[in-house]
């Protein structure tokens, strides 16, 4: 239905409850805000309705006014930010949002954060990326006493060089029950991986298979996509019921059940990324899913959602349009008061544009070359750190460094003796990885990478601790979705970092891609709306 009147002159808009045009009682004040309330009630259909040329809005009433001179010229149904994405998926956790708080590294995704999330009707994942045993077995007791009944989730980070670690958080996680795991990082399944799922694997009375362990698998890549939306490797699972992780009847119902219940696919987004396109990549899993889908017939077809880029409505929305079964928020997140960053990186984050990102050199995969997102504005690392991957790419071991490149090194990047960095590995690696320490004695390069990995490690935890002196060392995952959440802000009571909640920010996107779509609605009926009534405006309850 077009209606040739383009509704861009507000001024001429009057608001009218719905009864009242029933009545043919069409008089009313002239009110942009009544107009911009109308749209914001989101949990109301919208209707437009015009009368001798005069155009009105309201959110009640019927659709059957026979022989009424007064015309309905558009219209958008309710939709409220739980009626976005697939409802099974919060279903199957327990959600009243099609949206979870991804992971960040090092507890920067908090106790605080998964349990504001958990209590909300959200699930945020907490960041054991990083974390030593001690650690990670706290934030399960917290989180596990706070949310009892609630939804949380737990991250399982692929260690290449730390095989010995995943192995000791997938038996804790097995150990304490966690239910739901991210999974990310991932290039190739692991045994950890499939033990974990294939262990909680059992059968119903009517003979459906009951999955205990839910992955949620983080991947950018459809090679690496394709494993996860399959059964598990035959070959890795025999091995397990050889070591005695499995038993006959979990080896055959892995068999029966995809690898992951849902994929998020990581586009543009801080930490470890492709820097996929969104709008590319998105499609494309949706495809790569339907086409296992159709060989497997799943009872449960896997979820793909969206990740990367997710922090305005508008790219919330792109997301869902795109058939992103839910959205997972990131870079924005490390913004909020429950994070586990320090003030000091949290005003960084609020002052940051769009284009204040770098790539810069991983610490866990440093190595192969990895890279990681992170803030460039207001901090050094990422030039220091690609600093020390091309010197590590230059030379065999640390005696072959020049000596002024060494002092140069030791005063302006470590601000310490390499001898006593070397010192601080042992010691830790000692209670992290000891096989660490061992491939180091007899590789010269291997020790380097480890002392070069010192400061990769650190830098991020001084971020988290605020650590004075080493402000320009702060490594910061950050996408440059942070800078787009900034622009959308700006002005708004958001703009404050100390205002900024995770579970507000989670549900002003939700609610603002809600707004946005009856917007949408009205614009392919012919209506056109002023430009301050297209955009949704964060506002404090």
């Amino acid at each position: 239905m077009n209606y040739p009147y383009s509704v861009a002159d507000i001024a001429s808009l009057k608001s009218i409850d719905f009864a009242d045009w029933a009545n043919s009682n069409l008089s009313g004040t002239i009110s942009t805000q009544n107009l911009s309330s109308h749209l914001r009630a989101l949990d109301h259909p919208f209707y437009l309705i015009t009368d001798q040329n005069n155009p009105y809005s309201s959110n009640q009433g019927a659709l059957s006014i026979p022989d009424h001179p007064s015309k309905l010229v558009a219209f958008c149904s309710s939709l409220k930010p739980e009626d976005l994405g697939e409802q099974s998926f919060k279903k199957t956790y327990g959600v009243n949002y099609a949206l979870y708080g991804g992971s960040m590294a090092n507890g920067i995704s908090s106790e605080d954060f998964v349990i504001a999330l958990g209590n909300s009707g959200f699930m945020g994942s907490f960041g054991a990326g990083g974390c030593l045993p001690a650690r990670m077995e706290k934030a399960i007791n917290i989180i596990k006493e706070a949310l009892p009944d609630k939804p949380f989730s737990f991250n399982l980070l692929n260690s290449p060089f730390e095989p010995a670690l995943e192995a000791r958080t997938t038996e804790l996680y097995l150990r304490f029950g966690i239910r739901t795991i991210e999974a990310s990082a991932y290039l190739n399944l692991t045994s950890n991986l499939v033990w974990y799922r294939a262990s909680g694997l059992s059968q119903f009375p009517d003979g459906s298979i009951k999955i205990a362990n839910r992955i949620i698998a983080k991947v950018s890549r459809k090679e690496v996509a394709s494993k996860f939306l399959q059964p598990a490797d035959p070959r890795i699972v025999s091995q397990l019921v050889e070591d005695g992780k499995l038993n006959q009847d979990q080896a055959r119902l892995s068999q029966l059940v995809p690898m992951a219940d849902d994929i998020t696919v990581e586009a543009d987004s801080g930490g470890h990324t492709d820097n996929r396109p969104l709008v590319s990549i998105l499609p494309a899993m949706i495809a790569l899913r339907d086409v296992l889908q159709a060989k497997y017939n799943f009872h449960q077809p896997v979820r793909i959602g969206a990740a990367g880029g997710i922090a305005t409505p508008a790219s919330a929305l792109a997301a869902f349009i795109m058939g992103a079964a839910y959205v997972v928020t990131g870079s924005v997140n490390q913004g909020c008061v429950e994070s586990g960053a320090s003030e000091h990186t949290r005003k960084l984050l609020a002052q940051m544009d769009v284009t204040d990102v770098a790539m810069a050199p991983a610490s866990d995969m440093f190595e192969m070359g990895v890279k990681v997102q992170v803030l460039k504005r207001g901090t050094m690392f990422a030039m220091r750190a690609q600093k020390l991957f091309e010197i590590y790419q230059r030379y065999e071991s640390i005696d072959e460094i020049p000596p002024l490149e060494k002092e140069k090194l030791e005063s302006t990047i470590f601000k310490q003796n390499l001898n006593s960095i070397w010192e601080e590995c042992i010691q830790f690696f000692s209670e992290r990885d000891p096989k660490q320490i061992e491939r180091a004695l007899q590789k010269p390069k291997d020790k380097m990478a480890l002392i070069f990995r010192w400061y990769l490690g650190l830098s991020s935890r001084w971020s988290m601790t605020g650590e004075k002196g080493r402000e320009m060392d702060y490594q910061i995952w950050c996408g440059p979705s942070m800078g787009a959440f900034n622009d959308w802000v700006k002005g708004t009571y958001l703009e404050n970092p100390e205002n900024r909640k995770v579970v507000d920010v989670s549900l002003q996107i939700l609610s603002g891609a809600a707004y946005l779509y009856r917007v949408r609605m009205l614009e392919a009926q012919g209506i056109y709306l002023a430009p301050d009534l297209q955009a949704f405006v964060p506002t404090a309850d």
